[in-house]
């Protein structure tokens, strides 16, 4: 008589410490899962993490690093096939959440990375976070080629094939590009509508340096991933958004004077290595109706 084997999960939750309420409940809500065996490390971005629940790791960053380079410190401090990254800020809704995910992965050897529905209690959830063209219904399933990095499941060889998080990006867009380099890798990403974390409702537009990190990551996602000329036509799909958009909106014309100092920054700084997409994942995404230009 066999005795079948627990999913081993390795949990990397990322913190500031700004938050200790959220922390914890973040904390609490990954320690809470059964049917799996998790193994929990907090990484503190510029600080010592303290006051944590029993059995969590700690991995404290003298400085504050951007949150790709923070998620990819914690990541040698857990053991597990499975990965699962969790901001401070957000929380898993269900204790079978792991247990469901990892059963996802069993089934599917070419599943690399879930990202799940997010919800906003007491608010409606943004739009933005269901990761596709035609959002519809967020109980939907569906492949996907961009992630909201605030929840996710990974499997650790599609993850290490990927080349793990982009440290050089900071904050934004690290998610698309992780989407783009496990489908690269031979792996597909999927957006899991019966999964589900929870969130709060935040604009990330409050801030100017949103507006320039997200126009210089956008250059640097392009000039690190696409071949010509789907680097430029990239590129040129989100300058267009990005005026439409401020043109339209009357507040949005204040986000276009840090969009194009982000835009230029992206061309003149160094984005990092650059492992151009092939031309067969070119073809995937195209299939399913989204190249990558937009």
């Amino acid at each position: 008589m066999t005795t079948a084997v627990r999913p081993r999960v390795g949990a990397v939750v990322l913190t500031q410490g700004k938050r200790p309420a959220e922390l914890r409940a973040a904390l609490e809500s990954v320690l809470a899962q059964e049917g799996v065996d998790v193994e929990v490390v907090c990484v503190g971005n510029g600080w010592e993490p303290t006051g944590l629940p029993d059995g969590v790791a700690t991995v404290a960053l003298p400085e504050n690093l951007g949150i790709p380079a923070g998620r990819n410190a914690g990541v040698p401090h857990v053991a597990g096939d499975l990965l699962l990254f969790v901001d401070d800020d957000a929380r898993l809704a269900d204790t079978d959440f792991l247990a469901r995910a990892a059963a996802l992965f069993a089934a599917d050897p070419r599943l690399g990375v879930v990202q799940p529905r997010v919800e906003s209690p007491g608010e409606e959830a943004p739009t933005r976070w269901i990761p596709r063209m035609r959002k519809g219904d967020p109980t939907r399933s569906s492949p996907v080629f961009s992630l909201w990095e605030g929840v996710l499941v990974a499997r650790r060889t599609a993850f290490d094939a990927a080349g793990r998080w982009g440290d050089e990006y900071f904050y934004a867009h690290e998610g698309i590009e992780l989407a783009w380099r496990v489908w690269d890798a031979g792996y597909e990403v999927w957006y899991r509508g019966d999964l589900s974390c929870e969130h709060p409702a935040i604009d990330p537009a409050r801030h100017d340096y949103y507006y320039r990190l997200n126009a210089r990551n956008r250059v640097w996602l392009a000039r690190r991933n696409l071949r010509w000329p789907f680097t430029w036509a990239y590129v040129a799909t989100w300058t267009a958004v990005a005026v439409v958009r401020g043109v339209r909106s009357a507040g949005g014309r204040r986000s276009l004077r840090p969009w194009f100092a982000g835009w230029r920054e992206g061309w003149r700084t160094d984005p990092g290595p650059r492992r151009p997409m092939r031309w067969r994942t070119v073809l995937v995404m195209t299939r399913r109706w989204r190249p990558p230009v937009v």
